[in-house]
Order: C-alpha cells, then structure tokens, then sequence
C-alpha cells in the first residue's frame, strides 16, 4: 500500500509545476486588493427596513452548498474561464445563513416536509406536505384539525397577488406545500388516493390546487393529474402513459377557467402560446409544459418549452401589476432529480439554469421593495474531491489514481445507482466522458436512487429586512421572516414600526 501511494505521489508531483494561477495572482497585492474592496463593500452596507411589497423566493430543490460550489465553477466553464473565481447571482446576496433541515421525525429530510417548513412556518413529519407533525403519514384520518396554511395564503389574503413556478410537476411536494394538506405527498390525483383516504373524505393535491387558495399564476408541469382517465394528452396523444389520470372524470383545467369567469384566464401548454400571453391583459395563467414533470434544460426542446428563466419573467409581470404586490415561490426542482439519479452534469446545469433564472428576477424587481430569498430544502450525498487542479473540467477526473490504480471523478456520491463492482473492481473510467449528461457518477454504496443529505443548507438574502436572515437558524424560522418583512400572516409589528411617523 506504502509502495502504491508512492508512485501516485510520484505521478502527481511533475504536474504541480504545470498547474498554477495567472501571473497577477503571483502577486499578493492581488489579494490585499480584492479584500480590500470585500470589505469597503460591507462597511458601506445600509440596513433596508422598508416593508417588502414583494416576495420572491427561489428554491433550489436538493442544491446543497457542494452543489452551488460545483455549478459555479461549471458556470464558469461554460463561460471559457477557469470557473472556480466565477461569481453567480446569489453570491450577490449580502446576507447569507444556513438553516438546520430535519424533520421532526428523521434527521435527513425529504421535501415535503421541508417545503411546510419553510412556507407554512411549521416542522412536520417525513412525506406531508401542509399539515403539522400531529398527522401521520398515508394515515387520511389523522389529516383533519392538523392543517397548516402557507405564506402563499398569508399573502393572498393580504391583497397580494400569488404565484408557483416550478421545473417539476405542479403537484409535486415543493408547490404543493404552498397549497395543499395532505399527509401524503404523492397522492397528485384521485387515483393516487387509497380506498381508506377516499373513505375518510381525504382530497387529492390537484383538486386542492383549484380549491384551496386563488392562485393567480401557476407554471410548471402535471398535466395528467388534471384531467379524466384516458385522456389524449395534447403533445403526446399516443402515449398511453401521458395520458389523463383521474378517476373521477374531471378536467380539472376546465374548471379552472370556468372559476374565472369575469377574469382574463390563460391556459397554455406549448411555447407558442406562452410567448402570446400578454401579461398587461392576463389575470390568471395556468401553464402546464408536460405531463409530468418538466424536462432537464439540456433536454429541454426549445420550440415547446420556456426556460425557467421565461417562466420566471411572465411571472413577475403578471403579478406586478397588483398595487398591493405579490409573492412568489420560484423552484429549481430538477436538481434534486439529477442528483437522486446520480448524474451530477444533469444536476449543475440544472442550478446553473436556476441561477440564470434568478437574475432574471432581480432585472425585473427593485431591491428597494422587494425581498429576494434563495435557498435549498436540503442537500445531497455528493461529494468534491481528488484535489484537482485550478481550472480542469468540474465534470472530469481527479489527477491522482485510487489506491486500487484506477481513475475517479472530481464528483461523485456517497450512495446511488452508480456503485457496481465486477470482479471485485469498480469500473475503469479512463476512457469514459465523465463529463457527459448520462454519465452516472460512482458512489460508495448501491441504492436505485440517490439519497438526501442531512446538513444544514445555505439561504441568501436581499432587499428589505433581509438582514433577518443571518446567522443559523430551524428552518421553518423562513417563513416567519419573510412574513414579517411583507406584513402578512399574523406578526404584523413591522407594519406598525413603518407606519410611526
């Protein structure tokens, strides 16, 4: 073993010399002189008091700390830098906390739970998605006197305008905390609900989106949770499983519309008739791009699909024009997809694209009156490592060779599909494109699907009273922050401090 470590030792040390910055930053005036600026920048800093006419929060689903560091550095790449120097959006943020993501009943959480904590303010159990930890899970008749309602509501009925953007499903456990109660997270439709539920009067996560809050711009995907059994879907009418799913023969889309009568209501289902949305003449949208959930930006085809970015665009400037203002719950969700399939260039091009789409939120907000929050409902088991060199490809191998002579990747995971052993070797990746959409990562232990991780995850603020958001933090302690900053919901004391004369 000594003999091995050796000669990667050996292999390693000529390579130093060729791996070193640029000449400027040889020089340790560079770095006095960069600081330097860091700190004028935050002594200059002002607290905003003002009261946030608006909310944004965007959401990166499973974007852990690793993650953000690996999609900036991609960004960068992209961009033909380096990449590891590069600055994303919400580095911007001038306050930056961590939040603690456990659910009351397991120390690593899924997104369900975590969605009700930090929209409805209250921790709960693993798998329920609007209801406190009183409920049980996939138990309909503990659902009853157990509901929790969201900072979406809190702001529908304080006059604003409300909306979810999302690259999954529209039911899917992120969204839906904002507007359902259920103690099950994957009961999107009628058929989905077991006999016991439907017994005990419990209702499906769609029904609940039309019933529940009036929300005014819905975006995302789920199509088939909307409308009867057998239905055609439009974009795919002969695929059997795009089809419509519920049992109880609603089109739910329909009866959406009919509820907005006297309204200007879009329903739209492809690029085209998105981009031919006036939002100075739409009240209401409802946007469904597929079945399901959406597809990843890489995959995304361009003439049928908008970007987050444009979801996120049409968006605002339907809700804008509220006086009162407007909440929105913006989320990345195909992150957390890409990496439980354990396919890290699927999950950073994905944070690289919601990083994108949060610029496209500043453009359109002023910081002076509205409050900007990104943050992640959890993290991932993945892992940054190899020590690889400044500037090689994030998606490539680490320079050193394992113990057992084989190559590794600068990324991979500490469970997942990627673990396979054959011969009692892992796989030899050195003629592999790591870098590749596909390719799935190596990880430590065999699973279908790549777990959560447990640490706290990071949340970055602007804008009014975005100075609450610092320091470590339970992570339902969001949505009362962000409800106090837009005086709704039930503290209303920093209405009352602004309003003295």
């Amino acid at each position: 073993m000594f003999a091995v470590r050796v000669s990667i030792l050996c292999y390693l040390l000529p390579l130093l010399s060729m791996s070193y910055g640029s000449v400027e930053e040889e020089n340790p005036e560079f770095w006095r002189s960069s600081a330097q600026n860091t700190l004028r920048s935050a002594l200059s800093r002002t607290l905003n008091t003002n009261v946030a006419k608006n909310v944004v929060l965007f959401l990166g689903d499973g974007m852990g700390v690793t993650t953000i560091t690996a999609a900036r550095i991609l960004k960068g790449q992209l961009q033909n830098s380096s990449g590891e120097e590069t600055i994303m959006n919400m580095d911007t943020f001038p306050y930056v906390g961590l939040a603690k993501v456990y659910s009351v009943n397991f120390q690593v959480p899924d997104s369900a739970s975590t969605a009700t904590a930090y929209l409805c303010g209250v921790k709960t159990n693993q798998n329920t998605v609007g209801v406190s930890a009183a409920a049980r899970s996939g138990v309909c008749s503990s659902q009853k006197g157990n509901e929790v309602t969201s900072i979406l509501k809190w702001a529908k009925d304080a006059g604003k305008s409300v909306g979810i953007v999302t690259t999954t499903r529209v039911q899917h456990a992120t969204p839906s905390a904002s507007y359902a109660h259920s103690v099950s997270r994957s009961w999107y439709s009628d058929a989905d609900l077991p006999s016991s539920a439907v017994t005990d009067g419990c209702e499906d996560i769609s029904s609940q989106l039309l019933r529940n809050t009036d929300i005014d711009v819905i975006i995302g995907g789920g199509r088939k949770y909307m409308t009867p059994k057998g239905f055609p879907d439009p974009e795919y009418p002969t695929d059997l499983s795009s089809q419509g799913k519920r049992l109880d023969n609603r089109n739910l889309i329909d009866e959406w519309l009919s509820m907005k009568e006297g309204k200007v209501a879009r329903y739209v289902w492809n690029k085209t008739d998105f981009d031919a949305v006036d939002p100075a003449k739409t009240d209401y949208l409802m946007a469904l791009f597929e079945p399901g959930d959406l597809r990843f930006d890489v995959d995304r085809d361009t003439s049928m699909d908008p970007s987050l970015s444009e979801t996120t665009e049409k968006a605002i400037q339907i809700l804008k024009k509220n006086p009162n203002g407007f909440f929105l719950l913006v989320e990345g969700g195909r992150i957390d997809h890409g990496h439980h399939d354990s396919r890290a260039s699927m999950a950073l091009h994905e944070a690289v694209a919601f990083d994108e789409a949060i610029a496209r939120g500043l453009a359109l907000t002023n910081e002076e009156e509205t409050l900007t929050v990104v943050t992640a409902d959890h993290s991932h088991v993945f892992t940054f490592n190899g020590y690889p060199f400044r500037g090689d490809n994030i998606l490539g191998k680490s320079p050193l060779f394992a113990t057992d002579l084989l190559p590794y990747t600068t990324l991979m995971y500490g469970n997942g599909p990627g673990h396979i052993i054959t011969d009692n070797k892992r796989p030899d990746i050195n003629d592999v494109d790591t870098a590749a959409n596909d390719y799935v990562q190596q990880s430590a232990v065999p699973l279908d699907s790549e777990t959560h991780g447990g640490e706290d995850v990071a949340l970055f603020a602007r804008g009014p009273m975005a100075h609450l958001f610092q320091g470590v933090y339970e992570q339902n302690y969001i949505a009362h922050a962000m409800a106090y900053t837009a005086c709704v919901g039930t503290n209303l004391e920093h209405c009352a401090v602004n309003a003295q004369p």
